[in-house]
This record gives structure tokens, sequence and C-alpha cells, in this order.
């Protein structure tokens, strides 16, 4: 199996051919479609991690604009030189951090990934953040990580002992779920 960091650069070669033939703002708005029925289940006043989606990443605004005029609290990232990514509610112009242990209390992880293969496993961009948050969660708290059309299905994957597999996937054109029962289909 190729290492991950060819995988890497392969994957995100191919992204950049992918972005250059989307329609950015038309895929913001299909992925908020997508990611609402996830919302909609959601405690009044939830917690949900998210992040602030580069260029060439799927874009995350138009579902940040879903889960905000939901009355939801979102928090975004901060990453620290260590790695290890503190969080700051989306919008707060200081970035004020809340703390690493913020996603104890989440109801629901946007999360970015490379790809995603079908028994869930989740390539990132090789910092090892995620794989540290994703077991804070609470049992139970949905995981979807983002991709672009095309991306979605890559693998096998290389898998590390300490890669956390996913079990849904969210594409401008879909929802899928991943790993044992492959159960969601949107």
């Amino acid at each position: 199996m190729e290492a991950k960091g060819d995988v890497r650069r392969r994957l995100r070669e191919t992204r950049r051919r992918i972005v250059a033939l989307r329609d950015l703002d038309a895929d913001a708005a299909d992925l908020a479609r997508r990611v609402a029925p996830f919302v909609t289940g959601l405690p009044s006043g939830a917690t949900v991690l998210s992040y602030e989606s580069l260029p060439h990443e799927p874009p995350t605004g138009d579902v940040h604009t879903l889960l905000l005029e939901a009355g939801h609290r979102v928090l975004v990232p901060i990453t620290l030189p260590d790695r290890r990514l503190d969080w700051c509610r989306l919008g707060d112009p200081d970035r004020r951090p809340l703390g690493i242990d913020s996603p104890r209390g989440a109801d629901l992880a946007v999360i970015p990934a490379l790809a995603v293969d079908r028994a869930g496993t989740r390539l990132g961009q090789g910092g090892g953040c995620y794989d540290r948050v994703l077991p804070m969660l609470p049992a139970g708290t949905p995981v979807l990580a983002l991709l672009h059309p095309g991306e979605a299905g890559a693998g096998p994957l290389p898998r590390d002992e300490h890669d956390v597999p996913v079990h849904t996937l969210v594409t401008a054109e879909g929802v899928h779920g991943v790993g044992p029962g492959e159960a969601i289909r949107r």
C-alpha cells in the first residue's frame, strides 16, 4: 500500500483538478442542504464543531449560516504549535480559546478530509489533529466528513493504529454511510 504522504500528494493534485471544475457557491448551498437533516435533530442551542474551509476545501460557509440561524453554538479550531486543536466560537473577532477539551460537549462534528474510503478510513492533512479530537466526542455524536464529489469512496486508504474511522461522509451530491453497514444514503 502507498505511504500516506504519497497518497496525500496524489489526493491534493486530484482536489486541485476537482475544485477547478466545481461551482463552489452551488456546492456550498448543496452541502448545507445535505447537512440540514442532521441539524434539525439537534437539541436547542447545541454545540457543533466545524472548521473554516480553505479555498480548496468543500465550502462550509452555508453550513455555518444554517447552524447559526438554527441557534446553535459553532466552534472552529485554533491549531496549536503541537498540532492539538483549541476551539473558539465562529465569528469571535478575538478568537478567544475555549479549551482543547471543548469537543467533549459537542452534539455534532463537521470535519475536513482529503478522502474517506469505504471502510471509513479518513485521510486528513497529516497533522493528526482530528485523530486527537474524535475520541473526545461523546459516544454517538454524529461526525460528518466533508468532501468534494469525486473524493468519496477512495481507497483503500492507508490506516495507522491511531486513525479514527468516520461513519458519514457528505458531498454536494449526497450523504453516504461508510464502514460496516454503510447505512446512510441521502
